[in-house]
């Protein structure tokens, strides 16, 4: 059913801005509207939508709707005061410089999200947790184990695909056992985001600051000890509450599909050249990411080709294994992969940038950059904007301050790096794996449940930080 919204309240309120002329910045030619009528119901709209984000679990909505319709509005309500100013063009440029940006990262997470959706169809995680399950740990060393595996993979896989398969082996092994889950989960949100951090492939928003250019890829391996330590702080002292009980072993041998490995190895690959165009011919990395959905699509087409001679040969054999690893009737579509992308997260950065975007060309984040940047020391800004990331998304946090582009030295750049991709972890919906994990493990891990550990994981954020300002002091005189 298509409801019709009534234009009659909007008409009103943009006929009241008219009495309120926006000031024309003779250096650029832009319009001020920050002060303006037309500015603060831009404003209004932003912070409402946001608002019906951050009740996505309570009113059961996808959190794009609300950013998709508020950056339309934003975007033509500052097309309407520019046509009426005579300068429409201005206004046009803007918003097709800001659509560039978010396409070329909507296709980057696009190449990588159906890679992941590639390998999860090949059975790659299942194959990992059916392991995990076999070895019989005990809860100590699992609690361990899992952590370790979420900061080690989440640099390659992002922090929200390796916090599911960690969760699903922990609700799996101590299924009943709600307060190890939740403990478990909170140290896997941490190590996930911590793990993330120190990538450009680990968070959306380590890939916007690599692919604007703020740190070259080998940089980010200055966070690896920063990023370590946060996850390290909390995690010691949640194991001592962590009981040595050992569950029952599960039998859970899973074998991986035909092409899982190769598949693999051509992910490396097309990070590799992804990384290539970025550092040596100086093009964005989004064209080796397509490339490299390329390399995906000549494998799947070869998968395709040779299953029906591949599975009679097994036919003949009698060989079972040979037929399990084939996998199913249906072939290999790398379409369907595409197909399984998380297009909420998609349409939702989308709209967080487009607004995010509009707020900016209409001055507000001039204002906000005045007050952070100038007024207070960039080290405590960036610290108190990761601090803002756990409760406002991090993705609109970064896009922010990319936008601003304060100046700052080369270290304050790798801090706001760091404190935005972990300070998400203070809440249990302050990030994306977080928010994933509590409907998971839904009645297990709770908004309750991470917050009593909010002050340990806080110790291990600024922990992460005094190492960041220690470590990499010298960082801090460069300027990009």
């Amino acid at each position: 059913m298509i409801i019709k919204a009534r234009a009659c309240p909007l008409s009103v309120l943009l006929f009241l801005s008219l009495l309120f002329s926006p000031s024309v910045s003779a250096a650029t030619g832009e319009l001020d509207l920050t002060r303006s009528d037309v500015g603060l119901l831009a404003l209004g709209i932003f912070i409402l939508a946001y608002l019906l984000v951050m009740s996505e679990e309570k009113l059961q909505m996808r959190k794009s709707k609300p950013v998709l319709v508020a950056a339309g509005i934003i975007w033509g309500l500052i097309g309407w005061v520019y046509v009426d100013a005579g300068i429409p063009d201005a206004a046009e440029h803007a918003f097709r410089e800001t659509l560039l940006e978010f396409t070329e990262l909507m296709l980057f997470l696009l190449v990588a999200m159906t890679y992941i959706n590639a390998m999860e169809e090949r059975r790659v995680f299942d194959a990992l947790r059916g392991w995990l399950l076999e070895r019989g740990f005990n809860y100590r060393s699992l609690f361990w184990i899992t952590g370790t595996l979420a900061f080690i993979i989440s640099p390659i896989a992002d922090n929200l695909t390796t916090a599911l398969l960690m969760c699903a082996v922990v609700t799996k092994v101590a299924e009943g056992d709600h307060r190890f889950i939740n403990l478990s989960c909170v140290n896997i949100v941490v190590a996930a985001n911590a793990g993330g951090a120190f990538s450009p492939f680990g968070d959306i928003t380590t890939l916007m600051v690599w692919q604007a250019g703020m740190i070259h890829f080998t940089e980010f391996l200055e966070l690896l000890v920063p990023a370590l330590v946060n996850y390290l702080v909390p995690a010691i002292v949640m194991s001592f509450f962590v009981k040595a009980h050992r569950p029952h072993a599960g039998r859970e041998h899973i074998a991986m599909k035909r092409g899982a490995r190769r598949i693999i190895v051509l992910f490396l690959l097309t990070i590799a050249t992804a990384v290539a165009c970025h550092t040596l011919l100086h093009l964005p990395p989004v064209l080796g990411m397509m490339t490299g959905l390329g390399y995906l699509q000549f494998f799947g087409y070869y998968l395709r080709r040779s299953l029906d001679h591949r599975r009679n040969v097994a036919l003949r054999r009698g060989d079972r294994q040979a037929l399990e690893r084939l996998g199913s009737i249906v072939p290999f579509d790398v379409f369907n992969r595409i197909a399984r992308a998380e297009w909420d997260t998609l349409l939702f950065f989308y709209g967080v940038v487009m607004c995010v975007g509009g707020l900016g060309f209409m001055g507000y984040l001039a204002t906000l950059s005045e007050v952070l940047y100038s007024q207070w020391d960039a080290t405590w800004a960036n610290v108190a904007l990761g601090i803002m990331s756990a409760v406002i998304d991090n993705i609109p946090v970064m896009f922010a301050v990319l936008t601003m582009e304060p100046d700052m030295s080369h270290g304050h750049w790798l801090l706001i790096t760091l404190t935005a991709g972990v300070g998400g972890s203070l809440l249990s919906i302050g990030s994306a794996a977080g928010v994933a994990l509590m409907g998971q493990a839904r009645g297990s891990y709770t908004f309750m449940g991470h917050l009593k550990w909010s002050p340990i994981i806080l110790l291990g954020y600024a922990a992460s930080i005094a190492v960041h300002l220690l470590l990499n002091a010298e960082s801090f005189t460069q300027f990009n």
